[in-house]
């Protein structure tokens, strides 16, 4: 029997109050007797759902009336009741105030990771956030404890390097909470069931997540670029004058992004007829300079009944409901009063997908951008709108408070969002980014870590930080390189975009008010460490586009955190200054001091073959023994072939061989899934006449595109290189 103690809980009540502020105090005052809290059994009831995944219940909450959560990409169903006698983690359930508790006891030893969108450090054992999406600029708010996305899940790494996840499924305002001994979720709402997965390993647990709430769309290959953003480039002329900078300077960049300001009045889903009054003859001319272009839409409506998108709302009754459940819900937000959509009901998501199409297929807009979703609502209590205010739902999603589905109103928009960028543009790969997210939005696009600053702890914390995400499932996200707010140094600059290019999401953000952060704006010595640290990353697209493609299999993150190179080397639990790109490659930023590296013979790649790339202001790249990383040549977008000549960087393990490979498709478009690809295998292995490397088609129909073998064999020494043509062998001497 699991007993808390009436202190505990009262405690537990008192920390909720002070990290949200938004339960009543007399909640936290009142004394506790006995019918505040249910006693229930150790563990709680549970169903195997999968060989190495369990679902335990609250004894009160039947599995009949288990609400639908939009978060499940496939809804766990009972395929036992019964666990295994060896099963290791187990759920304690408690309630108290209106409060539903799930308690997991950990092993000692254990190293927490995940819990989303965070700051902090890497390692989350002893911290406590709030699951409630907060437009948090500067991560200022609550001090940075509760940011811009709610993810309910916590991965736990024990001693000997295998792995267990806890997902709690609630969308409700919550706590999470670890220590050293347990993992407390503390929620505002009704009981809820939590989803224990078991793994042999980090990767295994994640790949098993994956699975439950659904994987990473293959990107489309321009996404994976390097991107330039402010708030805002204000006019057309503005955003073509530094589109054209990038080819005059030959800086490698694939998209230009437009915020608000682009904007009829900040009116979404319309332009500014002084500013953009040709939006199609301007995508037009980013297209000829071969740069896509991605646009702002808000979910903010502004409440004028002479425009076209108020008025089919209105005529559809599409909006969020006042606590009367009949009054639209009115708040402040850029274009001053706003409606919002309600999308927990499909007819709302269907009418908001419907508004893409002519948006999209008129103005030639390539990407879009959801942007204050949490919902932001200025003036407002907590920067959002009443917790009382009503969802009304839908066949799948019950109605219910503002409070039940504000963590996940940005998720549900950015599906709406999809599914209209899908219909208007069927033949290609959507690519949507979006500021509030919830577990599961990885189904439907990329994300970023918010309005962060141009300070050095904003700098070192981007790494964790992106990390976290990647271990809580969302792999395609990366903060604004350089800082969002305020000014950046040039020192800081420079260190920041030698290891910002290697993040899965790579764009470059200044806000508003503060200086110019386009490569060359601080001079030529800096200009000369972007362009570097650019070209290193577009060298490296092949590999990268090949680590997206595995994390659309198997969801393992593309950014990966060192310990993954030895998840029982606990000496690299904590490593948060380092990081690693796939399986593969080691990145040890300018900034690293000390760092716990792995073990092995880990060797330095000069990746551009170029003095400038090996710059000490540049970032350290090494390659894992018996790793062969692919690399093209240099472009200046990804529009260009690059893979004709394919460099292969060879480090051999300490049995003489290695292996590596290589995906290849379109870069866009859905051939790939009717076999439109190259998947590329490459073997080396060290014999008495030499490296004997080969190649072999793995899988695919379509022909690869590499023309020419370089072979880079790393040695302690030195590198020795051979070159080759496919089908023919390839010999490197000794």
């Amino acid at each position: 029997m699991r007993y808390y103690s009436l202190t505990r809980l009262a405690m537990s009540v008192m920390v909720a109050t002070s990290l949200t502020g938004l339960i009543p105090a007399a909640h936290a005052e009142k004394e506790a007797t006995l019918n505040d809290q249910l006693i229930v059994n150790n563990p709680g009831p549970a169903a195997l759902v999968a060989p190495s995944q369990a679902l335990f219940f609250p004894p009160m909450l039947k599995w009949e009336s288990w609400d639908y959560s939009p978060m499940w990409s496939k809804k766990p169903q009972a395929i036992s009741k019964d666990l295994p006698k060896d099963w290791k983690t187990k759920v304690d359930f408690d309630v108290a105030y209106g409060r539903s508790q799930a308690i997991v006891k950990i092993p000692e030893g254990t190293d927490l990771y995940g819990q989303g969108l965070v700051t902090g450090p890497l390692r989350r054992n002893n911290t406590k956030i709030a699951v409630w999406n907060t437009d948090n600029y500067g991560y200022g708010t609550d001090h940075g404890r509760r940011l811009y996305q709610g993810h309910p899940w916590v991965m736990g790494v024990r001693p000997d390097g295998t792995a267990f996840g806890v997902l709690a499924d609630t969308t409700w305002r919550s706590i999470l909470e670890t220590t050293d001994k347990e993992i407390i979720f503390d929620s505002e709402g009704p009981v809820f069931p939590v989803l224990v997965i078991e793994g042999n390993n980090p990767l295994d647990v994640l790949r098993q997540l994956a699975d439950r709430t659904g994987h990473t769309p293959m990107p489309p290959l321009w996404s994976l670029g390097y991107q330039q953003c402010r708030w805002s480039y204000e006019s057309e002329s503005k955003g073509l004058n530094i589109a054209r900078e990038f080819r005059k300077r030959q800086i490698p960049a694939d998209v230009i992004w437009m915020d608000i300001d682009y904007m009829d009045d900040y009116r979404v889903f319309t332009f500014s007829k002084k500013r953009f009054p040709n939006p199609k003859a301007y995508s037009d001319a980013l297209h000829e300079l071969n740069f896509k272009g991605v646009w702002m839409i808000d979910p903010g409506v502004k409440n004028d009944p002479n425009y076209s998108v108020l008025k089919s709302g209105d005529e559809q009754d599409v909006w969020v409901k006042k606590p009367d459940q009949k009054t639209d819900f009115i708040g402040p937000v850029w274009p001053g009063d706003c409606k919002f959509p309600d999308f927990t009901r499909e007819g709302t998501r269907i009418w908001w997908a419907g508004l893409y199409h002519d948006f999209i297929r008129n103005n030639g807009v390539d990407g879009i951008w959801n942007d204050m979703n949490e919902p932001a609502v200025f003036n407002f209590p907590g920067h959002t709108m009443p917790v009382d205010n009503f969802h009304r739902g839908d066949k799948n999603i019950q109605p219910g408070p503002h409070l039940k589905y504000h963590n996940i109103y940005g998720m549900l928009m950015m599906s709406a969002t999809r599914d209209g960028m899908m219909q208007a543009n069927p033949e290609k790969r959507p690519f949507l980014l979006s500021r509030s997210n919830f577990m599961g939005g990885q189904r439907y696009g990329a994300t970023w870590t918010g309005d962060n600053l141009s300070n050095a702890g904003h700098m070192r914390m981007s790494i964790p930080m992106t990390l976290t995400l990647g271990l809580s499932g969302q792999p395609f996200n990366g903060p604004d390189m350089g800082g969002f707010g305020n000014n950046a140094s040039k020192e800081m600059y420079e260190q920041w975009i030698s290891f910002g290019t290697m993040f899965p999401f790579c764009r470059n953000h200044a806000s508003k008010g503060t200086q110019n952060k386009e490569p060359w704006a601080y001079g030529p010595e800096a200009e000369q460490v972007a362009k570097t640290a650019i070209e290193r990353r577009y060298r490296l697209l092949p590999y990268m586009y090949t680590q997206f493609w595995r994390s659309t299999q198997d969801g393992r993150p593309v950014m990966q955190p060192t310990f993954f190179a030895d998840p029982s080397d606990k000496s690299l639990r904590a490593e948060e200054s380092t990081f690693l790109v796939g399986g593969d490659l080691l990145v040890i930023p300018t900034i690293a001091e000390n760092p716990a590296l792995p073990k092995g013979n880990w060797l330095p790649v000069n990746i551009l073959e170029t003095q400038e790339d090996a710059s000490p202001k540049q970032a350290t790249v090494k390659v894992r023994p018996g790793a062969i990383v692919p690399l093209g040549k240099v472009v200046q977008h990804t529009a260009e072939p690059m893979l004709e000549t394919t460099t292969l960087v060879i480090n051999l393990d300490e049995n003489g061989k290695a292996s590596g490979e290589l995906y290849q498709d379109a870069g866009d478009g859905y051939g790939f899934q009717d076999g439109d690809y190259c998947l590329t295998a490459y073997t080396a292995e060290k014999t008495p006449e030499g490296v004997i490397v080969t190649t072999e088609i793995k899988e695919g129909k379509r022909p690869t595109a590499t023309q020419k073998i370089v072979a880079r064999l790393l040695t302690p020494e030195g590198e020795k290189r051979a070159e080759s043509v496919p089908g023919q062998k390839l010999l490197i001497n000794l």
